[in-house]
């Protein structure tokens, strides 16, 4: 693991939402992006080495819609930048970690993959790498 590199905050007003991380960290969101595969819209905040990033749905059967009608806005995953994915998968997996997601494209011109909440203290850890062309 290289550094946090972002955490991920469900919300149900994304406009609202950048006003209050603006107001907090003091800059506007740098970057808004729609992930298709995921049915979500995110937006990215920096701070200082990491990143904060806002989820807001675009469709009522998306993961992130169904975390919003489950748990509400709030927390969503932590994220840590790995320099190769697949080998922290499988040192993780032999470990006992199960992988829920990925590895797959996300956002911000990553490659993601998410660790099942129940093997991390109950919280839905994303790695991700950038991504590479092979």
């Amino acid at each position: 693991m290289k550094r946090l590199e972002h955490i991920g905050i469900a919300v149900a007003d994304l406009d609202e939402a950048e006003r209050i991380f603006g107001d907090i960290l003091g800059s506007a969101s740098y970057k808004r992006e729609e992930v298709m595969g995921e049915s979500v819209l995110t937006s990215f905040f920096r701070a200082g080495e990491s990143k904060v990033e806002l989820l807001v749905p675009t469709s009522e059967d998306s993961a992130i819609a169904k975390h919003l009608a489950k748990r509400g806005p709030g927390l969503h995953h932590i994220a840590f930048h790995v320099d190769d994915l697949d080998s922290e998968l499988d040192r993780l997996v032999e470990k006992g970690y199960r992988v829920v997601v990925g590895p797959k494209p996300g956002a911000d011109g990553k490659r993601v993959a998410f660790l099942h909440p129940g093997d991390s203290a109950k919280v839905l850890v994303e790695l991700c790498a950038e991504n590479r062309v092979d």
